[in-house]
């Protein structure tokens, strides 16, 4: 009897899909983590293997660029949230003048209008993302988690419309300020 070519190929992407997960599962021994204040500590712990977006990983100039307390917030943070069971990713980070335009570009093609574009996507000129000042977080579930914790390392959301993008935007343990309604407001 043969297989039916359906069958044999929902089973190897289902092959496909568990190797990958228990690829990401992995983990490796991580020497020191920042404490949220810009100091480094040695702590032991284990982390997820390197995945893109990883915060660890200040190779990637995504990364790397970012403003040294912002990245030492995400670290701790990103930490603490893997001994809750969320992986925390940077989507997306610093972001190059020219990068930020041609998001901004792309908006405005999608939205009609600059003005309607803005509340979603800034001006090179007033993007926290181009000053390596604002990270977006993902998956949803970290999201999540960052949004109930980040305050603990002085990380806020600031703009309502974007549950994902996030700044040091008061000292760890402060109160953060209100939100924007979304971007266009920051002028």
């Amino acid at each position: 009897m043969t297989e039916h070519p359906i069958t044999a190929a929902l089973a190897t992407c289902l092959l496909t899909v568990a190797v990958a997960i228990a690829g990401c599962r992995a983990t490796q021994p991580t020497e020191s983590a920042h404490d949220g204040l810009g100091r480094v500590r040695a702590t032991g712990h284990h982390r997820p293997a390197s995945l893109p977006g990883d915060p660890f990983d200040s190779s990637s100039p995504s990364i790397g660029n970012l403003d040294p307390d912002l990245l030492a917030a995400v670290e701790a943070a990103a930490h603490d949230a893997q001994q809750d069971g969320v992986t925390l990713l940077i989507t997306s980070g610093w972001r190059s003048r020219a990068h930020q335009q041609r998001l901004l570009d792309e908006a405005v093609a999608e939205y009609g209008t600059e003005e309607a574009a803005r509340r979603f996507v800034s001006t090179p000129d007033s993007s926290a993302h181009v000053t390596g000042d604002a990270v977006d977080i993902g998956p949803t579930a970290a999201d999540d988690w960052l949004s109930q914790h980040g305050t603990t390392y002085g990380l806020c959301q600031v703009f309502a419309n974007e549950i994902w993008h996030f700044e040091l935007a008061t000292s760890p343990g402060g109160q953060c300020p209100e939100m924007y309604p979304d971007s266009s407001y920051r002028g």
